[in-house]
């Protein structure tokens, strides 16, 4: 037996071996390293390269180059058994012939390239296969040249047509395609970025068309489906006719008579069902219950495919194994179809076909579901933080109020921050903001809870400092590790002025009429759940026209700022956009919190950000009346007095007969009950209102009053004559009041 021998090793197609030809349809070959003297060798025809030499041109080595160690010059290189991997494939004798590996026809290429990428590249990531430096183990002509002859067809032993694409190595190709196809897919993080990248994937590399049905609806998680099986026609996408000479997928010369199928001009969203009810027990129920993909023309996918597509099913699918079917299964269920076409004129589908249908439509299955999971779960944080923060804000007298809030991320919409305006009794307002540490639904169930918490804390008329206290001992029972910052203000449009403390949140800035901006100087005090600290708060002038803006540290602070510069660029902004409206005009709210945002740049957002601006108008000291009543028999007929004067000084006199009745009633009940002098308060700004206080901390209620009853019928005047009214609680008792609008 000769000992010159040749073997046939598989090759890593993600790392071409040196001096291989990628367009050689036997793959690559590892030759023997075989002195070219060596007796009884025989050198290789040109004609067995597969298309690396021309006809008629003489073989690398036979031109005169030299030979390198990479051809087996060296002079014990024997069999060449022993340079070979340690998988290689046992030897077999040369018969003066390489045994080809048969030419793939499934994947199509350009003429003279490489396969398209599903991608969209013309080429593979990697690059094609090229020599090394110096390497003789190829033809350089072969390797570079693109119109060398390709290989003939194994079926037909026919090279293609002018115009088709060009065949390459089966298992190579579908190896990458696939490869490349999945990573594309699982880019996607929504429904339509997945079943996008499906289509782009697999045309034109895969296939010349693709229609995707899915689940209407799609069910989520575990949850089981309700109602009968409905595929709805979720995204097609073909290779438009245009576009075919510039794909590589030319359509082969048709006599004038014969007229184009239908599926080739027309949209196949046009042609094909939009809706599809599946039967039970029908075909296309068996074949989306088998799971496996199926040829167009297996008896099992005949009926279905009609069923699916309608009545433009047999306009759609071609004829022979050019359509294949395949079910779309997520983690539980079968969520949808995939229909895979190709042309008449191009190569049909092959049995391996069916496991590259396979693996993309189980990639796009559970990415789909995950997708569906992925909406759900950003709906219920949108839900849970549209809850957690005001759906509106009150419009308390004297002030008036706009808010922003912004997400850290499209992918973390749920933050800490939160904000929120609440009325105190005496036409006053508390003004909050704050911040739990995190980003998660945990950080967010936290800011609820706390919230909540200021909000019944702020109805107990705390003072601010108290607030924060009770703020503490909350987040301290809810965990070690709760921390927040926070800021409590109130503000009084009588006095003018306003309170606040502070929890480790960044300081509010008040931007005066004029236009110069003012970083408040309040007590920073430690975060809420740090336990054992004693808040402190500060009461500071607000005057008319005055805008107090509240903020958390997402919008000062930043990867590329510190907190303090940012706090200085926020200052010189309500600066600048307070001078372009004027010293004597003060800027909108609305836009200003717009200006505000602005000063954000791209990629300068970290953190979630809270933003409550107020502005403060106040009430004149013209309109306030306030007086002391002695809690005795006669203090109502004063009180009536008082009103009326009022209200003619005031010019309002067409109310006094629902003024005097009311306060009557209001001041009955108080002066029955209390021990120190009552008070009485009349506010005129957009409404009338009344405001009656006393030492009493019992909330009056409305009840029904009997026939029978001499009393209990006070509120039932004031909830019929009022426009609103209500009673809260104070540290020193309660205030009882009521608005009637001004006519």
């Amino acid at each position: 037996m000769d000992s010159t021998r040749v073997t046939e090793h598989p090759t890593s197609y993600e790392r071409p071996q040196p001096g291989v030809d990628p367009a050689d349809p036997r793959g690559a070959l590892l030759r023997t390293s075989t002195p070219a003297h060596a007796p009884g060798t025989t050198a290789l025809p040109a004609q067995a390269r597969g298309g690396d030499t021309p006809p008629g041109a003489a073989a690398p080595c036979a031109q005169g180059r030299k030979p390198d160690a990479s051809q087996g010059t060296g002079p014990d290189t024997g069999t060449g058994t022993d340079a070979g991997p340690e998988h290689a494939q046992p030897a077999a004798e040369d018969t003066g012939t390489h045994r080809p590996r048969p030419a793939p026809d499934a994947i199509p290429v350009q003429p003279g390239g490489s396969a398209p990428h599903p991608d969209g590249d013309a080429q593979h990531p990697d690059g094609p296969a090229r020599p090394p430096e110096g390497a003789s183990g190829a033809d350089p002509a072969a390797v570079t040249d693109p119109n060398a002859p390709a290989a003939p067809d194994r079926r037909t032993g026919q090279g293609p047509s002018p115009g088709q694409p060009t065949p390459m190595r089966r298992d190579g190709d579908r190896l990458r395609f696939v490869g490349a196809a999945t990573r594309r897919i699982a880019r996607g993080l929504d429904l339509d970025e997945i079943v996008m990248g499906l289509c782009r994937a697999t045309v034109p590399t895969f296939s010349d068309a693709i229609l995707v049905y899915l689940r209407d609806p799609l069910p989520v998680g575990d949850e089981r489906p309700t109602g009968p099986l409905v595929l709805r026609l979720r995204r097609t996408d073909r290779i438009p006719v245009e576009r075919d000479s510039e794909a590589g997928f030319a359509p082969l010369p048709q006599p004038a008579a014969q007229q184009p199928e239908p599926w080739e001009l027309a949209e196949l969203s046009t042609v094909a069902a939009e809706l599809c009810e599946v039967r039970t027990g029908g075909a296309l129920a068996e074949v989306l219950r088998g799971v496996r993909p199926v040829f167009a023309d297996a008896p099992a996918a005949r009926a279905a495919l009609p069923e699916l597509l309608g009545a433009g099913g047999d306009l759609v699918i071609p004829s022979g194994q050019r359509a294949i079917l395949a079910p779309l299964r997520g983690r539980r269920r079968v969520i949808g179809a995939a229909v895979f076409l190709r042309r008449p004129e191009r190569i049909a589908f092959e049995t391996d076909d069916l496991l590259v249908a396979a693996q993309l439509a189980t990639h796009s299955a559970l990415g789909i579901d995950k997708a569906v999971l992925y909406d759900r779960e950003a709906y219920i944080a949108d839900e849970l933080q549209r809850t957690m923060l005001p759906e509106t804000l009150p419009r308390p007298t004297g002030v008036r109020l706009a808010s922003r809030y912004l997400p850290a991320a499209e992918t973390a919409r749920v933050g800490g921050d939160w904000y929120d305006a609440i009325p105190l009794p005496g036409s006053r307002v508390a003004l909050v903001v704050g911040d739990v540490m995190g980003h998660s639904m945990t950080s967010a169930a936290i800011m609820g809870q706390l919230r909540t918490t200021a909000q019944t804390l702020a109805g107990l008329d705390l003072p601010p400092q108290e607030v924060l206290h009770h703020l503490d001992e909350q987040a301290q029972r809810l965990g070690t590790d709760r921390m927040a910052t926070c800021l409590y203000a109130v503000y009084d449009p009588v006095s003018h002025r306003i309170t606040i403390a502070n929890a480790g949140h960044p300081p509010p800035v008040l931007l005066h009429l004029g236009g110069r901006a003012e970083v408040l100087r309040v007590p920073p005090g430690a975060p809420i759940g740090v336990g054992g600290v004693d808040f402190e708060a500060v009461e500071l002038d607000a005057p008319a026209g005055a805008t107090l803006l509240l903020y958390t540290d997402g919008l000062v602070e930043s990867r590329l700022r510190d907190v303090w510069t940012g706090i200085e660029q926020l200052r010189e902004k309500l600066a600048a956009t307070a001078q372009l409206t004027g010293p004597d005009h003060p800027p909108p709210l609305e836009a200003l919190c717009d200006e505000v945002l602005d000063m954000l740049g791209p990629g300068d957002r970290d953190d979630d950000i809270a933003l409550l601006a107020a502005r403060f108008d106040g009430i004149a000291p013209s309109d306030v009346a306030y007086w002391f009543l002695e809690p005795e028999d006669a203090a109502p007929g004063k009180a009536r007095r008082l009103a009326r004067r009022a209200l003619a000084r005031w010019g309002m006199e067409d109310l006094s007969d629902s003024v005097e009745l009311l306060v009557s009633e209001v001041v009955t009940n108080a002066v029955r009950y209390a021990s120190r002098p009552v008070t009485l308060r009349l506010l005129r700004t957009d409404v009338l209102r009344c405001e009656v206080g006393d030492d009493v901390p019992q909330l009056p209620r409305l009840r029904q009053a009997r026939a029978t009853d001499e009393g209990g019928r006070g509120l039932y005047l004031v909830n019929r004559l009022a426009r609103r009214w209500g009673a809260t609680r104070l540290s020193t008792g309660k205030v009882v009041w009521f608005e009637l609008n001004r006519t």
